[in-house]
C-alpha cells in the first residue's frame, strides 16, 4: 500500500528493511534527515543497530570501512563538502573491495556556497571505484537502496545511491515501502569473503609494490565492469518480488521513431517526461534515464540511441576548463558507433537552479544550429558576466 512519505524517511525506512548491524554518518544538509529516520528506528526498537555517532563525515566513513571488515553489514550517507571530506576514505573502502552502502543526497559544492541540488559531489569521486547508482524519483531510491546491499555484498564493491537533494531528500510522494518478507527473500545475511577474524589473522590494505600495483587496479577496474551482470540480476529479482518494475543499468522510453533523444540523471527525468506528455507538438522525442554511471553502460547506451539523429545530453555537474562530465562519458561510448547521433551537451539546473517544464521546447530550440555547441551551460545569462569571463 502507498503511503505519502518525504523521500528521507522513506530512505531510512529502506534502508532499516535490509538490518544494517552499524550505521555511523554526520549532519549535512541535505542528508540529515535520512540518518535522523534511522535514529529514531533504532530509539524506537524498531532496528536494532549500533548506531555511531562521529565528529566528522572522515570519521563516518572509517566506521563503516572498520565494520564491514569485521563482518557487519554497513551504512551511511552524506552529501556535498561531506563527500569530499571522506574522500579519501571513500578510495580506501572501494581499493580494499569494502562491500558498503553511501546515500548521497546531491548537493552542489563550495564555493560559491549553496546548499541546493545539482550533483557535483558524487562526480568529484567519480573515479574512487564506487558503483554508481542515480535515482529518478523516490520510489526509486527505496528499491535502488534495497538492491544496493545485494550488489555490494556479491560484488564485493561499495555502492553509492545518487538522490537529488531537495527535490527528492524533502519531497512527499507515494512510495509503496517493501515488506519485511520481501527483502528478506531479497537479501541474505551479510557474508565477506575477507571478513576478519582474530582466530584467523588476515591482512588486507598492505603496502602493494609498483610491480603489483597495475594488476590491482586493473582487478578493481574488472569488477566494476562485472558488477553489470548483478546490477541487471537484482533489479530483475526484485521486479519480480516487489511487483515493481526497476530500471537497471538504463530505461529508454519514448516512440520507436523519435531521431532526437534526451539523456539525465536524476529526477530532472521526470520533469521532462511530464513536459513531453505537456507539449503534444513536439517532435517525438526518446527519453533516456541513466541509472548506472558506474560501471557506465556503454553496450547499453549504444543500444538506446540506435535510430537518433540528435541527442541532448544533460549534465548537473561540469568540469571547468573541460565541459560535461556526463557528456564526454557519452561521447566516449558512442564514437565508434555506425550513425551515432549528433550529440548536443548542456549542463542544466546547476546550485539548484529550476528546471520547469519548458526547458524541454527551448532544449529543442537550442539544438537547431546547423553546428551544436561542444559544450554550453544552459540558460546562463552572460551578460550578468564581466565581458572577459563570457
Amino acid at each position: 500500500m502507498q503511503q505519502a512519505l518525504e523521500g528521507s524517511l522513506a530512505i531510512a525506512r529502506a534502508v532499516a528493511l535490509c538490518k544494517p548491524q552499524v550505521v555511523a554518518a554526520y549532519p549535512i544538509t541535505p542528508q540529515t534527515h535520512i540518518v535522523e529516520n534511522i535514529a529514531k528506528l533504532v530509539a524506537d526498537g524498531v532496528l536494532d543497530c549500533n548506531l555511531v555517532s562521529v565528529e566528522s563525515e572522515f570519521s563516518a566513513a572509517s566506521v563503516v570501512l572498520g565494520a564491514a571488515a569485521a563482518g557487519s553489514r554497513t551504512y551511511t550517507a552524506s552529501a556535498s563538502q561531506g563527500i569530499l571530506l571522506m574522500s579519501e576514505v571513500l578510495y580506501n573502502i572501494a581499493g580494499l573491495r569494502i562491500p558498503t552502502v553511501l546515500t548521497c543526497a546531491n548537493r552542489a559544492v563550495s564555493s560559491p556556497l549553496s546548499i541546493w541540488n545539482d550533483q557535483q559531489d558524487s562526480m568529484a569521486v567519480r573515479d574512487a571505484g564506487w558503483i554508481q547508482l542515480y535515482c529518478a524519483d523516490n520510489q526509486d531510491a527505496v528499491d535502488t537502496t534495497i538492491q544496493a546491499f545485494r550488489i555490494a555484498e556479491r560484488c564485493e564493491v561499495p555502492v553509492m545511491v545518487c538522490v537529488d537533494g531537495f527535490t527528492l531528500t524533502h519531497t512527499l510522494e507515494p512510495i509503496e515501502i517493501p515488506e519485511a518478507e520481501q527483502v528478506e527473500r531479497f537479501l541474505p545475511a551479510y557474508q565477506f569473503s575477507r571478513s576478519l577474524d582474530p582466530q584467523k589473522p588476515i591482512s588486507i590494505g598492505t603496502l602493494v609494490s609498483p610491480d603489483l600495483f597495475s594488476e590491482a587496479r586493473h582487478s578493481h577496474h574488472q569488477a566494476l565492469l562485472n558488477a553489470e551482470a548483478e546490477i541487471i540480476s537484482a533489479a530483475e529479482d526484485w521486479s519480480k518480488i516487489s511487483g515493481r518494475e526497476c530500471p537497471a543499468l538504463l530505461q529508454a522510453d519514448g516512440p520507436e521513431d523519435a531521431r532526437i533523444g534526451i539523456l539525465i540523471m536524476g529526477s530532472v527525468y521526470g520533469t521532462l517526461a511530464d513536459a513531453r506528455s505537456h507539449y503534444t507538438d513536439l517532435d517525438p522525442i526518446r527519453l533516456i534515464k541513466l541509472r548506472s554511471f558506474r560501471p557506465f553502460p556503454v553496450a547499453a547506451l549504444q543500444q538506446a540511441c540506435e535510430g537518433l539523429d540528435d541527442l541532448i545530453v544533460l549534465d548537473r555537474a561540469m568540469s571547468p576548463g573541460s565541459g560535461g562530465i556526463l557528456g564526454h562519458e557519452v561521447r566516449a561510448a558512442l564514437y565508434q558507433q555506425e550513425h551515432a547521433p549528433r550529440i548536443h551537451n548542456f549542463a542544466i539546473g546547476l546550485g539548484g537552479r529550476d528546471v520547469p517544464m519548458d526547458t524541454l521546447p527551448r532544449l529543442l530550440s537550442a539544438i537547431r544550429r546547423d553546428q551544436p555547441e561542444y559544450f554550453s551551460v544552459f540558460d546562463a545569462v552572460l551578460e550578468r558576466l564581466p565581458e572577459e569571463d563570457r
